[in-house]
């Protein structure tokens, strides 16, 4: 479903992603580690072609996003650290300006509510303005709109990053619903523990560079702590 061909991109001297060949398959988590400036971020915007690669290609879903931009788009749901949702509107006509936009206009207010329902927002709070929301609540929101939007992959960019314990493991548990549901998930964070958690596989990132994989269930937490502080040496 995401699939990098020797992806590079470079500012001037500085190479930001390096030669980057990665698959991601339907039901995948793949989590990617790093610290600032590893590149995490970069491939995760080079999927979304927000910025173009200098040399090898992203795919989504067979197709080249460069060549293919808006095709590509129909395919992914981008979850940010802080999710981007209009304040003066509530949580159910956020979901409803967001589903349309991704071309579903079929949904009632009752499909709307169960989406909202289903990642575990308040009852309570679906008719509130977003502005009033915590930021757990607004990415449950994030997740919601992916749902609504059946998307096949998703791109996640430090998502849990200023969440507390409480409301990072709910958000884990929703990643979990949207992986048993087939999508191909590409999760950028620096959290050792939520990677190993929640993910399936993990690339380790240093300088923009992949450093290593692992398959998640061939470590333990010491494991790949140790691991990870010897590639950041």
């Amino acid at each position: 479903m995401l699939e990098a061909v020797n992806l590079k991109k470079t500012y001037g001297n500085n190479e930001a992603l390096k030669d980057l060949n990665l698959s991601i398959k339907a039901g995948d988590i793949y989590c990617l580690l790093g610290a600032n400036g590893a590149g995490k971020t970069t491939t995760i915007n080079l999927f979304l072609n927000f910025i173009d690669p200098t040399g090898g290609v992203a795919r989504v879903n067979g197709l080249d996003v460069t060549a293919h931009p808006l095709e590509t788009k129909k395919h992914l749901a981008y979850i940010p650290e802080t999710v981007m949702l209009y304040g003066n509107l509530s949580g159910l006509e956020n979901l409803s300006y967001f589903a349309k936009l991704g071309g579903h206009s079929e949904y009632s207010d009752n499909d709307l509510r169960d989406f909202l329902k289903r990642v575990g927002l308040q009852s309570e709070a679906v008719e509130k303005r977003v502005s009033a929301y915590s930021k757990g609540m607004r990415q449950k929101v994030g997740v919601a709109i992916a749902l609504a939007k059946r998307a096949g992959a998703l791109l996640l960019d430090e998502p849990t990053s200023g969440l507390d314990p409480k409301a990072s493991n709910e958000f884990s548990e929703l990643i979990k619903q949207l992986q048993a549901d087939g999508a191909a998930i590409l999760m950028a964070t620096h959290d050792l523990f939520r990677a190993k958690e929640t993910g399936t596989r993990i690339g380790i990132m240093r300088e923009g560079k992949l450093m290593r994989e692992l398959s998640t269930d061939e470590v333990s937490h010491a494991d790949l702590e140790r691991i990870y502080l010897e590639h950041m040496h």
